[in-house]
C-alpha cells in the first residue's frame, strides 16, 4: 500500500474564554487534518497541531513521504528527521529544528513561559530551544499525525480497529474526566456562551455539573494556576462537598512555588486524587512529592525518555499523562506506557483542544493500554459538537468512550464540515495559539512568568 497523495488542512473552529497560567483562549482554536491517500484507494486520517510553523513543517513532510509504504514507519520517520533537518540518532527531546512560539501556551498547551523550567535540570539551566517547550523534538511532532493516519489505512486493510494494531484493547470503553476550567461568560464583545461564567466556587460547580449531567463523567480535573492559591483551594473544596466519592485533581501548569505547592498539598489532603506540575521542573517536584500526601502528576517535566531517569531518582511523580501528538505517535506511545510499566508509573492522558480524529486516536491508544488506569483529560466537551468526523462513531456514555470496533480509526471525515472549518482559518485571522497576547488586550498588567505564587 503506496502512498500516493497527502491532503493537509488547516481548520479553525470555536472556543470558549477559558482561562489557564498563559492567560485565557482565543476565540478560535487551530488544527490540521491529514488525510494519506494509498494507490489501493484506502485513505486514513490525522490530526495535529495548527499553528502556522508546524503546519508549513507538516506539508513539507507531506510531500516527503509520497512513494512510501504505510507500514514504513521507520523510514517515514527518518524522511520526517531529515525533511526538517534533525538527525534521527539525536537522542529524543534533546535537538531538533526549533521554532518561535507564541508568548503565551504553545502549540502542545504549555505556557512558554513556563518552558523555560521544565526539563529534568530546571532549576540550572540558562536557555532552552524556543518551540519545543516541552522538549519533545519537532520530529516526534510532525511525524504523529501521519503515523496515525497510516495505522489507520492499516486497520481498515486488515479488517481490524487500531486498537488490535496496539496489541489489542483490554477495555471496551475509555474513562475520561469533566475537564473544567475558570472561564469569562463569553469573549469580550460577544454575547455569553452557553457555558456561562465560571468565576468562582459556585461558577466551577455549576460548570462540574452541568458536563457531568450532559457527558455522564465519573471524575473531575479542574485548570487551575489562574487564582491566587486559597481560592483554587476553595474550588477544591466546594468540588468535593457537591460530589461527594467523585475523583478530583488539580492542574496547575508550574503557577506555583515548591513552598506554596507543600502547602496546598497538604491543605487539600483526602479531597485531591493527584495534584497536577504544581511547580516548575524534577527537582522541584522531587521536593514536592516528598511533603504532599497525594501523587503528583505531570505531562511538563517528563516529556522524553532522557527525563525517566532522573524523574525516577528524584521520585518526582507518580503519575505520566501522555499525549501521543508529541510522543511521536501511538507506537512510540507504547513504548512510553512500557517505560512507565518498568518505573511503576501510573498513567493518565493530556488533552489540548482536538477535534474527532485525535479523539478516537486517544480513545484507541488508551483501550490498548493495560497500565493507563486514570480517566484520561478531554477537551470534547468545549468543541460543543464542532467536528470534522461524521457524527455517530464517538460517543460519551456514563463518561466514558466505547472503543469504535469498525476497522481502523473507525471515524470517517465529514467533507462538508472539513470545508467549512478551512473556511474559518481562511477568515479568522489567527495563525498561532497565544493566549498571553490575548489576556493582555483585556489586562495589560497580566504576567505568565512561573512560578507565580
Amino acid at each position: 500500500m503506496i502512498i500516493r497523495q497527502i491532503q493537509v488542512t488547516p481548520v479553525a473552529f470555536r472556543d470558549p474564554p477559558l482561562l489557564n497560567a498563559a492567560g485565557v483562549h482565543e476565540p478560535w482554536a487551530l488544527r490540521t487534518i491529514v488525510e494519506v491517500v494509498t494507490d489501493e484507494g484506502l485513505s486514513g486520517l490525522g490530526e495535529t497541531y495548527g499553528d502556522v510553523r508546524h503546519l508549513a513543517k507538516v506539508r513539507e513532510c507531506a510531500d516527503a513521504l509520497i512513494g512510501l509504504d504505510v507500514h514504513a514507519l521507520h523510514e517515514m520517520y527518518a524522511r520526517v528527521a531529515a525533511t526538517v533537518g534533525a538527525p534521527v540518532t539525536a537522542p529524543h527531546g534533546s535537538t531538533g529544528v526549533f521554532e518561535e512560539e507564541p508568548s503565551g501556551e504553545t502549540a502542545e498547551g504549555k505556557p512558554a513561559e513556563a518552558a523555560a523550567n521544565e526539563g529534568p535540570n530546571a532549576a540550572t539551566k540558562t536557555a532552552k530551544p524556543t518551540g519545543t517547550t516541552t522538549k519533545e523534538t519537532t520530529v516526534d511532532r510532525v511525524f504523529s499525525p501521519f503515523e496515525v493516519a497510516c495505522l489507520d489505512i492499516r486497520g481498515k486493510a486488515a479488517g481490524v480497529p487500531v486498537s488490535d494494531l496496539l496489541g489489542g484493547r483490554v477495555r471496551d470503553a475509555v474513562p475520561y474526566s469533566a475537564y473544567l476550567f475558570c472561564k469569562w461568560a463569553g469573549h469580550p464583545g460577544e454575547e455569553p456562551d452557553r457555558f456561562g461564567a465560571a468565576l468562582d466556587e459556585a461558577g466551577i460547580v455549576r460548570q462540574a455539573k452541568l458536563l457531568i449531567d450532559e457527558y455522564g463523567f465519573q471524575s473531575i480535573k479542574l485548570k487551575g494556576g489562574v487564582h491566587p492559591p486559597d481560592q483554587e483551594i476553595s474550588a477544591i473544596r466546594a468540588l468535593h462537598e457537591a460530589f461527594p466519592g467523585v475523583p478530583l485533581r488539580l492542574d496547575l501548569n508550574a503557577a506555583w512555588t515548591v513552598e506554596t505547592s507543600i502547602r496546598v498539598g497538604r491543605e487539600l489532603e483526602g479531597t485531591l486524587q493527584y495534584l497536577e506540575d504544581p511547580t516548575p521542573g524534577i527537582e522541584g517536584m522531587g521536593e514536592v512529592a516528598a511533603a504532599v500526601p497525594m501523587p503528583l502528576a505531570t505531562n511538563m517535566c517528563v516529556v522524553a525518555p532522557e527525563h525517566f531517569p532522573p524523574a525516577m531518582a528524584a521520585r518526582s511523580i507518580g503519575v505520566l499523562l501522555l499525549d501521543h501528538h508529541y510522543w511521536g505517535g501511538l507506537v512510540r506511545s507504547s513504548h512510553v506506557a512500557a517505560m512507565c510499566d518498568a518505573f511503576g508509573l501510573s498513567m493518565s492522558m493530556h488533552s489540548n483542544s482536538h477535534l474527532g480524529i485525535s479523539l478516537a486516536a486517544m480513545t484507541h491508544l488508551a483501550a490498548a493500554t493495560p497500565n493507563l488506569t486514570f480517566a484520561c483529560d478531554t477537551h470534547t466537551p468545549w468543541q460543543d459538537g464542532q467536528d470534522v468526523v461524521a457524527p455517530g462513531a464517538l460517543r460519551f456514555e456514563n463518561g466514558a468512550v466505547p472503543v469504535p470496533t469498525a476497522p481502523g480509526l473507525g471515524v470517517e471525515l465529514d467533507r462538508d464540515a472539513l470545508a467549512v472549518m478551512n473556511e474559518q482559518y481562511d477568515k479568522c485571522g489567527i495563525r498561532k495559539r497565544d493566549d498571553t497576547s490575548y489576556m493582555r488586550r483585556f489586562d495589560p498588567s497580566f504576567t505568565a512568568k512561573r512560578p507565580r505564587w
